[in-house]
């Protein structure tokens, strides 16, 4: 990353309008004073500077400048003090927490760059506030109406607050439409594409090249650098490494073949039941045309799961591929009575509303009172402050469902697997890199109690 020029005057260009001006530097000497009548309409706190990008809360972070071991505790405490209270202030007023300027920095990652950990910490918090009303928001926007019933009630409704003066009307908010809030620049965590009854990800064509599996766009679907964290999340949930034999005999589901990294880890340690979903036609006709034709295997281990393996199942339909989505294997499985020592989720194209869903509806039906649940937590992990909220995001919504959660550190070495720069090493060919951060978290996840 080229140097970043932190100066006020790199930060406020010459095409900045007066008032977004007047916004940015009142945030920038952390004088709550001087901009609180500065945010007198809906979105003011998070105007920007139409070149740099600049926010309020960029300016109120970076203005403090980088934290060295030098610096006077005590001086270096009011600064942050007197930032804290300016942060509050624009959030309170609307602040978006993961805008990002010209250099790709949220305010989280400018203040985690130059070391300034409350302030990082004060974000991460304000993160994780915004993700968790966001989700309730979704939540009440899935509701719908019950019929004409509950529209006479809205009408008898609007008619009492006119009557009463409670309405928009009195309030004088009628015809005053709000400016709407900017969006977000940051992509949303694991995000590649809602899940829907026609997925489009399901429709693209796939490529498999060099240990890794990519789509249409560009997209990496799965990689060979993640088998170190398959191989320590299969540790994880079957309770030790491969020669300990209290691992062998377990039932496993795990959702998402992709290259088939963890299901052949799994495979070795002799489970008693092991289940695939995979939903992706052209994954499937991979492990069908490997299995029926050795020498057409590609670079995964598809040839490992086809009509031999499911033929060397201890009992009938032990080892089995169910082909099709979860969302409509999963219930199957719960009529059928399934139970699971450990499952294991990874799929592509959904978002975390798609993961939260099977946690909270299916995990507590298909998994054993002291089994353990995984998932590859890829959850924002392009940067790390959405990391950092992401984390606390689902051990809350873990905790809702009744399951905790311990997370094991996990080492990535960025440069020595290639992954410290896109576009070449691991990432070349790969659109975007999923993965920019030098520790994973691994989580281990069972029943509360």
């Amino acid at each position: 990353m080229a140097d970043i020029d932190d100066s006020l005057d790199a930060r406020i260009s010459s095409e900045c309008p007066v008032g977004i001006q007047a916004i940015l530097r009142a945030a920038w000497r952390h004088d709550v004073d001087a901009i609180k009548p500065l945010l007198d309409a809906p979105g003011k706190a998070s105007c920007r500077d139409p070149v740099t990008g600049e926010t309020p809360l960029h300016a109120a972070i970076r203005s403090l400048g980088p934290v060295s071991e030098d610096d006077v505790q005590e001086a270096q405490a009011e600064k942050e003090a007197q930032a804290t209270k300016m942060v509050e202030r624009l959030l309170f007023g609307g602040a978006i927490w993961n805008d990002v300027d010209m250099d790709n920095e949220t305010p989280g990652c400018v203040a985690w760059r130059l070391n300034q950990k409350s302030l990082y910490d004060q974000m991460v918090r304000a993160g994780t506030r915004a993700e968790m009303l966001f989700a309730i928001l979704d939540g009440y926007e899935e509701l719908e109406s019950d019929g004409d019933e509950d529209d006479e009630d809205d009408e008898e409704m609007a008619e009492a607050e006119e009557a009463d003066g409670t309405g928009d009307g009195a309030n004088g908010t009628n015809g005053h439409e709000a400016e709407p809030e900017p969006e977000t620049e940051t992509d949303a965590p694991a995000a590649d594409a809602p899940a829907s009854e026609e997925t489009p990800y399901l429709e693209s064509h796939l490529t498999l090249n060099d240990g890794k599996l990519v789509d249409a766009a560009g997209n990496g679907v799965m990689m060979e650098w993640e088998a170190d964290i398959m191989r320590r999340s299969v540790d994880a949930m079957l309770g030790g490494p491969p020669d300990d034999a209290a691992t062998k005999g377990k039932r496993v589901l795990n959702i998402g073949f992709g290259l088939g990294i963890i299901d052949s880890m799994i495979a070795s340690r002799q489970p008693a039941r092991h289940h695939i979903i995979e939903a992706h036609p052209e994954v499937l006709a991979r492990i069908d045309a490997a299995s029926s034709n050795p020498s057409a295997a590609g670079d995964d281990h598809a040839a490992e799961f086809g009509a031999a393996w499911e033929a060397s199942s201890p009992e009938g339909g032990a080892f089995k591929v169910l082909r099709g989505r979860w969302q409509d294997i999963c219930p199957k499985l719960l009529a059928e009575g399934e139970l699971y020592d450990a499952i294991y989720f990874d799929t592509f194209g959904e978002d975390y509303s798609e993961l939260r869903r099977f946690f909270t509806d299916y995990i507590p039906g298909l998994l054993a009172d002291d089994g353990v649940f995984g998932f590859f937590n890829g959850l924002g992990a392009d940067r790390r402050v959405c990391y950092d909220v992401y984390t606390r995001v689902v051990e809350m919504h873990l905790s809702e469902a009744g399951l905790d959660v311990a997370w094991q550190d996990v080492d990535v070495p960025l440069a020595d697997d290639g992954l410290d720069k896109a576009g070449a090493g691991a990432w070349e060919g790969i659109l975007r890199p999923y993965w920019t951060l030098d520790k994973y978290r691994l989580p281990v996840c069972t029943f509360i109690g």
